[in-house]
């Protein structure tokens, strides 16, 4: 990827989801001529057009986003666009030099950023530490992956004292100057190999988040997981065993062993959200906040929806809504917090991985499960040997099978494993459905 000019007159941007939306924007106000290029049919596009319009933005729809407007001295790439696809190589072959929106984002950042990636926890972690910077009058704004989109906020980084800013492994592999004063890795596991060839190229992605650092700046990460030496000084955490710098004892997260935060006292559980809970206070350690005025914040913090929610009980069975699960490091994580025999509703979208690397504990955890979408098949071959596996034609249909299976006492875990386009807009729709039908159950 290129270094952003200066003095830029005309720039196209590709994308027209939020934060393509968003870098147009700030491009207009700068004073740029702005075209937004996305392929989806225009009547999809429709009222984002609309909105664009209004700041002067034209955008091109359909195969027209494949014409590159004359004279476009640059090209700024949504991460939701593949490297690969033909709107990416029209502007290539047309040489026009591209940016991704992170690193177009952190160009005009006046403050200091704080980044947090992760194939799991990344928004809960971004959260907690927006709460907790801002619970000690350190001022900062959340923005990133987790939306809104870094270039939506990053006009406020003047009156703030930090960004806050949630990075994917998309974002990343756009980045050329990006350089977060704390980096924070929280965990690392197989996903998205639907647009890697391998977890190799996955794990390079995510590792440009420390590319940038230097000597002063602090890396926070998971001691469970091997990173190659970095620039950074380094804080680690790990909920799982002794050893780290953060660790949990009978229920305390200690640091160095001196307790800290118990997290009896937080309206979270699970070792998962346990070390969501270190890096956050790793974070304060390394930006100088006490451990007094980090506590408030963090304990008042509740999860978002859709992150092991509970959404109902009917004839003394729990049901859980654990849609955000999209790999299968979050489902281990949902079915690793559990004490009560669980029937599973798993499955969706093929983003190129197997299940068989749960077979062992959902054996252990789970009384049956229940298999939706395109994975149904797959995951059906890899657990059927090791305890009773349904298919499902649908989500209504898949708790209607996971209520007959489940005995009071029991929780129905609804963690997908796997994104939810083959059925679903989001996994936040997925969610939603899923309470919804869990509302029509008798109490």
């Amino acid at each position: 990827m290129s270094a952003i000019p200066q003095h830029l007159k005309r720039v196209s941007v590709l994308g027209a989801g939020e934060s393509g939306i968003s870098a147009a924007l700030l491009l207009a106000a700068e004073g740029c001529k702005v075209t937004v290029h996305d392929t989806a049919p225009a009547q999809r596009l429709a009222e984002r057009a609309l909105k664009l319009s209004a700041a002067g933005i034209v955008l091109q729809a359909e195969e027209v986003a494949l014409q590159v407007p004359d004279a476009t001295e640059f090209a700024v790439l949504s991460p939701g666009i593949e490297p690969g696809t033909p709107l990416v190589a029209a502007f290539q072959s047309a040489a026009v030099p591209l940016v991704g929106e992170l690193e177009l984002a952190f160009t005009r950042c006046k403050c200091p950023v704080v980044a947090v990636t992760g194939t799991n926890g990344k928004t809960t972690t971004t959260q907690l530490i927006e709460a907790m910077f801002n619970g000690a009058n350190v001022p900062t704004q959340a923005c990133g992956n987790i939306g809104p989109a870094f270039s939506a906020k990053v006009g406020q980084s003047e009156e703030l004292s930090l960004m806050t800013v949630e990075v994917s492994s998309f974002q990343l592999e756009t980045i050329s100057s990006f350089h977060p004063r704390v980096a924070i890795w929280l965990n690392f596991a197989p996903d998205h190999l639907d647009r890697y060839p391998s977890m190799s190229e996955y794990y390079a992605a995510k590792l440009r988040i420390f590319e940038r650092q230097l000597h002063d700046d602090w890396a926070v990460v998971n001691a469970r997981d091997e990173l190659p030496k970095l620039n950074a000084r380094t804080l680690r955490f790990n909920a799982q065993a002794p050893g780290a710098d953060f660790s949990l004892v009978n229920g305390m997260i200690c640091f160095l062993g001196e307790p800290v935060l118990r997290m009896a006292d937080t309206q979270l559980y699970g070792l998962h959200n346990a070390e969501n809970l270190m890096a956050a206070l790793a974070t304060g350690f390394a930006w100088g906040l006490d451990w007094s005025a980090m506590r408030p914040a963090l304990c008042a913090y509740r999860a978002l929806p859709h992150r092991c929610e509970v959404v109902g009980t009917s004839f003394g069975v729990e049901y859980v809504n654990d849609s955000k699960a999209t790999n299968l490091d979050a489902v281990e994580k949902a079915l690793a917090s559990e004490t009560r025999k669980v029937v599973l509703i798993a499955g969706g979208k093929d983003k190129g991985f197997e299940f068989d690397s749960l077979t062992e504990l959902v054996a252990q955890r789970c009384r049956s499960t229940v298999l939706i979408g395109e994975m149904a098949g797959r995951i059906s071959e890899n657990w059927s040997g090791a305890l009773p596996c349904q298919r499902a034609g649908s989500l209504g249909e898949a708790v209607a099978l996971a209520r007959a299976a489940a005995q009071p006492g029991d929780v129905v875990l609804f963690s997908p494993g796997t994104s939810s386009f083959d059925m679903f807009q989001n996994y936040a729709d997925r969610g939603n459905q899923f309470r919804a039908l869990v509302k029509q159950l008798s109490p």
